[in-house]
């Protein structure tokens, strides 16, 4: 009999977890109480905020279902571990539409993990290998959820960084926030020795250390980590415009590409066009039309014509 109320709840929030209808003797049984104790401990949850249904009959039943609210859950070993895992596996590669809210929750979940569970992830994510889609590169999830939680806790980050001439240096900062383009992830802060605002590849990240020094949150020069990171990007890129035709229905090529390329707009029945800028070399772009799957015809620039003209006359030599 557990005499202990909190440890209890936790025991009977464990079992109502599970997708099923408890009847209210077989609760009290496996919690050693009488079934009016059970009806006081599922007060006690409702008024926590978890939405526990009871079903009237001879023997009621309890069940947990779906509220307006997502309360706490509490986890055995293996389905924290199971969901560590799976998280780490989305985190580490620019997954577009889960990645900022799969970083936030990794970074939850592994500050709570006990040690021997940890070591748990570890092992089981250094057995297996993605297969992943993504164009982005991969990044050690450890690295994430470091600097996920220097943005959350507002503690000051260091690490090692690699420009993209090659160039090493060591950077103090005021993590702002982490940003998901789809296929990177990015680092906006404020550069303390450099006295301004940076955008950092997080890819070309090492060794991240918060150092436990908190600060106060700085006001961005533009609205957004977004916004910022956006105009920083084209800043330093040379972009040029393009526009491609393609046999298919746009809802079609637009599931098919990546979001931040653009949206193609129809112009038949089974037919549509994407006019928009990039910043990506010519010949990955090339190659990412290719990929949609359907007849396509650039319209220009020039360069990137002869690098599909050329590409496709070694992909047909390729075949023999």
């Amino acid at each position: 009999m557990t005499t202990d109320t909190p440890a209890r709840l936790l025991q009977l929030l464990s079992l109502l977890q599970t997708p099923r209808e408890w009847p209210g003797g077989e609760l009290a049984g496996r919690l050693g109480v009488s079934r009016r104790t059970v009806r006081r401990d599922i007060d006690r949850l409702r008024e926590l905020g978890y939405p526990v249904q009871a079903t009237k009959g001879a023997d009621g039943g309890y069940r947990l279902v779906a509220g307006k609210a997502m309360p706490p859950l509490v986890l055995d070993d293996e389905e924290a571990v199971a969901i560590a895992v799976g998280l780490r596996a989305g985190a580490g590669h620019a997954v577009e539409g889960v990645d900022e809210a799969s970083v936030r929750a990794l970074a939850k979940l592994e500050q709570v993990l006990p040690s021997r569970l940890r070591r748990r992830v570890s092992t089981l994510q250094a057995a297996t290998t993605p297969l992943t889609s993504g164009d982005g590169a991969s990044i050690a999830p450890e690295t994430l959820t470091v600097m996920a939680s220097s943005v959350a806790g507002q503690e000051r980050l260091r690490f090692a960084y690699r420009a993209g001439d090659g160039t090493e240096s060591r950077r103090l900062t005021e993590p702002h926030r982490l940003v998901s383009t789809g296929r990177r992830w990015y680092l906006v802060a404020y550069d303390l020795d450099r006295a301004d605002w940076r955008t950092f590849r997080v890819d070309r990240v090492s060794e991240p250390f918060a150092t436990g020094a908190r600060f106060a949150q700085r006001e961005l020069p533009t609205g957004s980590a977004a916004e910022y990171l956006r105009r920083s990007i084209r800043r330093h890129a040379e972009t040029y415009e393009f526009e491609v035709t393609f046999a298919a229905a746009a809802e079609v090529v637009e599931a098919r590409l990546p979001r931040w390329l653009g949206a193609p707009e129809p112009t038949g029945a089974d037919e549509c066009r994407l006019r928009a800028v990039a910043s990506e070399p010519v010949e990955w772009l090339a190659v990412r039309l290719a990929m949609v799957g359907c007849e396509f015809v650039v319209k220009s620039p020039e360069e990137l014509v002869r690098c599909v003209r050329e590409l496709g006359g070694r992909l047909s030599r390729a075949s023999g």
